[in-house]
């Protein structure tokens, strides 16, 4: 598969991912009054990643994350090079995703029910005067580490050479980000994806770009900390050998039983 073709993959897919994902949560909103919102939202991300896994995935890999593809780089998977180009592609495609979904949402006066195009922030966990404190931060910071540990960990695990999973990896991990989402949302909004936070948060401003930061700097960690402990978990585990077909001999009919030839 030729780079150019790879990096496509990861723009489109990530497009997707910050058009629907995000384009959901500015539909239906994600404050604590309107719980529906969450799961809806939780949701959109997820299937995004089942669809894509299913459609991309045999192109690149369906990372559409840098801290995918980082964990990825850090486990042997793809080259320095390659990684560069994903995560250009992936950050393009989440820009992009947020340009079209503020042309739409404008041409269209449709109320952003997020107020900043779904992008994520630290305002859930302000102090009780509404300010973001050092606590705050910390407590972001914590947060994103921990939901992108746990995904990648996932991530690594479903698609490890060392052990067959079968054909439901992509399923596997759109579910992990939706629970990862169901739990985040309400705390961050749910990074654990640079890219899907750097494209919304170049449109939205404010701490939303303030504290872009925190989304970029928290996955990423999270990222290599899954990937250290996962190359230790498998360390000393052999790669399973595809099995050998067996053909079935056929019986051949007793030489005694062939007619002989007349002389």
């Amino acid at each position: 598969m030729t780079p150019i073709k790879k990096y496509a993959a990861e723009f489109i897919g990530t497009f997707v991912l910050v058009l629907l994902g995000c384009g959901t949560a500015m539909l239906v909103g994600c404050d604590a009054a309107n719980g529906g919102g969450y799961i809806l939202t939780a949701l959109a991300f997820g299937l995004v990643i089942v669809g894509m896994a299913y459609c991309i995935g045999n192109i690149s890999g369906c990372h559409i994350n840098p801290a995918v593809s980082l964990a990825v780089l850090m486990t042997g998977g793809m080259t320095g090079t390659d990684f560069c180009g994903y995560v250009v592609a992936q950050t393009l495609g989440a820009i992009t995703g947020s340009a079209v979904l503020k042309a739409i949402f404008s041409l269209g006066a449709v109320s952003d029910m997020t107020g900043g195009l779904g992008s994520n922030g630290l305002g859930s966990l302000a102090d009780g005067a509404g300010q973001i404190t050092g606590e705050s931060i910390f407590a972001g910071l914590l947060v994103e580490f921990l939901l992108t540990f746990i995904f990648v960990m996932t991530i690594l695990g479903v698609t490890s050479k060392k052990f067959k999973h079968g054909s439901f990896g992509g399923l596997i991990i759109g579910l992990t980000l939706t629970l990862v989402h169901i739990f985040g949302i309400g705390l961050t909004g749910t990074s654990v994806n640079p890219a899907r936070s750097i494209g919304p948060a170049l449109f939205a401003g404010g701490d939303a770009l303030k504290y872009l930061w925190v989304f970029i700097v928290a996955p990423l960690a999270g990222s290599a900390c899954a990937a250290l402990i996962y190359k230790w978990f498998e360390s000393d585990v052999p790669e399973e050998k595809p099995e050998i077909a067996v053909k079935e001999t056929v019986n051949k009919p007793y030489a005694g039983n062939k007619k002989k030839k007349k002389k």
